[in-house]
């Protein structure tokens, strides 16, 4: 073999390698969940002793806290699962009973919608929850609320869009 093409092989091997790089990474982010978990139940217990005296919007509230959390959370699940599985190496659980149908079939275009509509998701919440708060809360600041949520919208069906031209329409 060349010494050319023995160079060749080391980098090839060598960039091939640097996935790895990114398990660390998606280790970091799956503590980043145990911690959103956490933050979840501390939630949900301190607000256990204060629902009777709880108004409605209150409790919508909490509701929306707790749905807001959830939804980051599995917004987690599905960049560390979809992640690794897309940029380091597959997951080996192809007999497993609980292996989600999406896991194989969500490549970079799909993950990247799926974090789109998550933030659009988690942004209509923290909308919703200043709409219940419209009284208390300045103008100025609904508004700004409004068009961060408007421009979520837009950047995802311009994705959406993207994507699709990009696949030939289909």
């Amino acid at each position: 073999m060349a010494k050319g093409k023995r160079i060749e092989r080391v980098v090839e091997s060598a960039i091939f390698g640097m996935r790895w790089v990114m398990a660390p990474v998606y280790l970091a982010l799956m503590a980043v969940l145990l911690l959103l978990a956490y933050r979840f139940f501390l939630e949900l217990i301190s607000a256990v002793g204060r629902v009777p005296g709880m108004g409605i919007d209150d409790l919508v509230i909490l509701i929306l806290t707790l749905i807001d959390l959830t939804l980051a959370a599995n917004l987690l699940v599905i960049v560390v699962m979809s992640g690794y599985e897309n940029f380091v190496s597959r997951l080996e659980v192809e007999g497993h009973e609980d292996r989600p149908q999406w896991l194989g079939h969500v490549d970079f275009s799909a993950l990247k919608l799926k974090l789109i509509a998550s933030i659009v998701a988690i942004s209509g919440i923290h909308l919703l929850k200043t709409f219940l708060a419209i009284h208390e809360t300045p103008r100025e600041e609904v508004l700004l609320q409004l068009l961060v949520h408007l421009g979520f919208c837009i950047t995802g069906v311009l994705l959406a869009w993207m994507d699709r031209l990009s696949d030939g329409g289909r």
